[in-house]
């Protein structure tokens, strides 16, 4: 069942963190409604700007349709990611989104402002809510790369004048995450002194944590034992420190780099061990099996593993 992001946040705040995973095909979509099932999590399934591009729009959404009736007992809602003004408009056009993010944050503050509310005052008329994004992370994902010296953590005060003037329902804060498989080097962690003051300034507004993928170590030497060429320092965000973030009013947590990890690992692996085969759909099934696993894994981080009946009793209520 697909529901409002809004319903979603509402349930969670302060207790548990709704996983916001990225998807582009089919086996993605499989490991992403098998996971959440074996874990009973709601969950939001994000649609990138390149990922409508690569798969067609028309295709990837309705993949999701087909996982809706594969998985009736699935809630979950679903999102565009890292979107321009020009594509926002066309997720919410299409009736099909429960929430769409404009990424202007690469603007001058007052201009992001103006960019957000423009698309804010559409979607809210066709009640699709809408995320934003104030500071910049670093890294590289698809169209977004941010040289880390440029990389701005959020300021608390310009959050909290943000979201009055832009009405966004929800704000992605930089606070020391980045995109794609080099995020840290060391000890570097999270900046939960931030992170607790934008919450003092927006007390029980949905904050979201883009960037969080933990970028398993043992992925990476697996990747690189079958042939890959991974940086062995590759590093992403400890997924302890989710515990730490959700009573800070963190609400929902983006997760693209670790599937894809996975994925290479897999193929990676299978064509190592099995170089004979050239039929797709071997790896693909162990890949949609092992998808599924690091889905439920991750909710029992986000603490949103067996949250399903009450989700849905707060719904029905």
């Amino acid at each position: 069942m697909i529901v409002s992001t809004n319903q979603l946040f509402r349930v969670a705040y302060g207790r548990f963190a709704v996983g916001a995973y990225n998807i582009n095909n089919m086996e993605q979509a499989l490991g992403l409604f098998e996971g959440n099932k074996l874990s009973e999590a709601p969950f939001i399934v994000q649609l990138s700007k390149g990922a409508r591009k690569y798969a067609n729009v028309l295709m990837i959404e309705g993949i999701i349709r087909a996982a809706q009736e594969i998985y009736p007992e699935a809630i979950f809602a679903v999102h565009l990611d890292h979107g321009d003004e020009e594509t926002a408009y066309d997720c919410i056009d299409s009736g099909f989104y429960s929430s769409v993010m404009i990424d202007a944050s690469h603007l001058p503050f007052a201009d992001n402002i103006a960019a957000t509310r423009r698309v804010v005052e559409r979607a809210h008329a066709k009640g699709i809510s809408v995320e934003a994004e104030l500071g910049m992370l670093g890294g590289v994902e698809e169209h977004i790369q941010v040289d880390e010296k440029h990389a701005m953590l959020t300021d608390p005060n310009e959050a909290a004048e943000f979201v009055l003037h832009s009405g966004c329902d929800s704000l992605a804060v930089a606070i020391g995450t980045s995109h794609g498989a080099y995020k840290f080097k060391g000890q570097q962690s999270l900046h939960f002194d931030r992170l607790a003051q934008i919450q003092t300034r927006l007390p029980g507004f949905p904050l979201v944590m883009h960037g969080s993928s933990s970028v398993p170590r043992d992925e990476v030497e697996r990747i690189n034992a079958a042939g890959g060429a991974l940086d062995p320092s590759a590093r992403g965000v400890n997924e302890d420190e989710f515990a730490t973030a959700v009573p800070l009013g963190v609400t929902k947590v983006n997760i693209d780099t670790d599937g894809r990890l996975v994925w290479t690992r897999v193929h990676r692996e299978f064509f190592r061990d099995l170089p004979a085969k050239f039929d797709f759909r071997d790896p693909g099934k162990i890949y949609v099996a092992e998808y599924a696993k690091f889905i439920a894994h991750k909710n029992q981080k986000l603490n949103s593993a067996g949250r399903l009946a009450e989700v849905r009793a707060a719904l029905a209520g």
